[in-house]
């Protein structure tokens, strides 16, 4: 796979945010799979930590690599997260959900004092967009709601979206671990992300959308010697 280095570098250097006693949400994804495995690593050197996971696909891996877990609704505080991104700009606005856990990965992020994204040069953008912005639906109706939601984009300036459902298995919708769709909106350009995802929050059947705009404070992008570390 590509950028295989520059992953693992990134997820490495995030692990430099990690103290002893923290519980940290663990994210989903390719990236975010490097920093289980480093996170693993320091726990059998000794570092006492618990995760949250983002998804089903990140709690069989943590469980398999003896990361300690905790429910989420048994959870307080959490310290910090580490996730990866579909898309990065220089505001450190992502778009996120391209591994279908974005309702859960925006739920941790959120309640967390501290999110950093790790990700590799190839996310990093001058205006989001080019990855298709996945919105979660509800389902039922999810014909409507992606009606509204072509509406609410070309509201927010985008002049030519176009909506899919995402597929999985026998090309059935595929369904997320909260038992729903996801849209995906080929957007080419998101004018303002901050305004696209006001509008997409109020419409009825949308679940969560992958804007993630203001929940990230530090970006890490690996390089092939190393990471550059971004603070916002």
């Amino acid at each position: 796979m590509a950028f295989e280095r520059e992953k693992e570098n990134a997820a490495t250097a995030a692990i430099e945010f990690v103290e002893d006693g923290m519980t940290i949400g663990l994210g989903t994804g390719s990236t975010a799979k490097f920093f289980v495995e480093a996170l693993a690593d320091e726990i059998a050197d000794g570092l006492v930590v618990r995760g949250v996971p983002t998804s089903e696909e990140t709690r069989r891996l943590a469980e398999s690599l003896g990361v300690p877990l905790v429910p989420v609704e048994q959870v307080d505080r959490i310290h910090l997260t580490v996730d990866g991104a579909d898309e990065v700009d220089e505001h450190a606005q992502l778009i996120k959900g391209g591994g279908a856990a974005l309702l859960r990965e925006k739920i941790i992020a959120n309640a967390s004092d501290l999110m950093v994204v790790i990700a590799d040069p190839s996310k990093q953008v001058e205006v989001l967009g080019s990855f298709p912005l996945p919105v979660e639906v509800t389902p039922f109706g999810f014909t409507i709601t992606a009606k509204k939601v072509y509406d609410a984009l070309k509201t927010s300036g985008i002049s030519r979206p176009r909506i899919d459902v995402r597929r999985g298995s026998g090309d059935k919708p595929l369904v997320t671990d909260g038992g729903n769709y996801i849209l995906d909106c080929a957007c080419s350009v998101i004018p303002d992300p901050a305004y696209a995802a006001e509008l997409l929050s109020v419409i009825p059947g949308v679940v969560e959308h992958g804007l993630f705009i203001g929940l990230a404070r530090t970006v890490i992008i690996g390089s092939d010697e190393g990471a550059s570390i971004f603070e916002y």
